[in-house]
């Protein structure tokens, strides 16, 4: 079974899948294709319902194929891309320039900050997804310092497996991650590194200002601004959809991982959404928007009882359509690498 876009529209059907498909947005031409080799083990909600997958692409796209069975279409250089696998929660594995990069992993146990009886999380979809699944990394990427982005019983067996990996990390986390690390760099807001890639070229990594947890004096925790290394194609990604305006506005960003459905205590904030992100895209200039469903774990506990959502993802595409007409929402399937190449100015 197939998806089949054409002449900008899109025609879904159900995807049985039992394997990690690798979903590519390709421009000049646009290509949608999959095939069946896997980043790494299957994803085991993906062997075990029917997907369905609906993208909206852009009316110059010409043709377009999903299938379990074959890739298909044109191949492009590739030399600037991004590889998004969402590993649920705040959770990515990220791949450009040969460079893998993992970011706020939680791939051991539960999320539960210590302290069960108040909030205790399990993923939804990768129950069985482990440490020894992950490919080889090159990089950890730590946006905060608390448990669900600074996630320690992931990270100390973590540590012991790559104990001179690079960390690039909130100065937040200092505490948490010099114990166990041996090669951090500590970004302030507007601070940047260059990571190496294995082709001998550069991915340049810029910290922005995420949300304050904590007093109003305190540093705020990390978003990152990734850029490829021909500066063709980039990357913003901040969890919590809470970032500075007026520090951000001149910036741009192809690609922009945020939050879109607002998770609410009362009186209280905890993830930012809807008309936010919609801003957010919109000063970026995204083309691309790749939704995160971080508030979709199976959470138990008082603090879990008391979280309301506010918002939906079609809420969201409907405040983006008026906003940024043709900026293209890309939902990421746990487990699925999402490919997207340079994209072309068109769009």
């Amino acid at each position: 079974m197939a998806l089949v876009v054409s002449g900008g529209k899109a025609a879904t059907m159900p995807l049985q899948a039992n394997a990690l498909l690798p979903l590519c947005i390709k421009t000049k031409p646009r290509v949608l294709s999959a095939s069946a080799s896997p980043l790494f083990s299957p994803a085991p909600h993906i062997a075990a319902r029917s997907l369905s997958i609906r993208l909206k692409l852009s009316p110059h796209v010409v043709s377009s194929v999903l299938s379990e069975d074959q890739a298909t279409g044109f191949s492009g250089s590739g030399t600037d891309a991004f590889k998004l696998t969402y590993l649920e929660g705040n959770s990515w594995l990220w791949e450009t320039s040969g460079l893998k990069i993992l970011v706020d992993p939680i791939l051991v146990g539960n999320l539960d900050f210590g302290i069960p009886w108040l909030y205790d999380a399990a993923k939804r979809y990768l129950k069985g997804f482990k440490l020894d699944d992950l490919p080889e990394v090159d990089c950890l990427l730590i946006t905060q310092s608390l448990d669900d982005h600074c996630h320690l019983n992931t990270l100390r067996p973590f540590s012991e497996k790559y104990p001179g990996i690079k960390v690039i990390a909130t100065p937040n986390a200092k505490p948490l991650l010099d114990p166990l690390f041996r090669n951090v760099t500590y970004l302030e807001p507007g601070e940047s590194y260059e990571l190496n890639a294995r082709n001998g070229s550069k991915v340049r990594v810029k910290a922005t200002a995420g949300p304050v947890l904590g007093p109003p004096w305190q540093r705020p925790e990390n978003g990152y601004l990734l850029v490829s290394p021909e500066d063709q194609i980039s990357l913003y990604y901040e969890p919590h959809c809470v970032c500075n305006m007026e520090l951000l506005k001149n910036e741009r960003a192809d690609i922009v991982i945020t939050p879109v459905i607002k998770q609410l205590l009362p009186r209280f904030t905890l993830v930012s959404g809807q008309e936010d992100a919609v801003q957010l895209a919109k000063l970026l200039e995204a083309k691309f928007v790749v939704p995160m469903q971080n508030g979709e774990l199976e959470a138990k506990g008082i603090l879990a009882s008391i979280i309301k959502k506010e918002g939906t993802m079609e809420s969201f595409k409907e405040l983006l359509l008026k906003e940024l007409p043709k900026a293209q929402v890309l939902e990421p399937i746990a487990g699925v690498p999402l490919e997207i190449l340079t994209p072309s100015s068109d769009i």
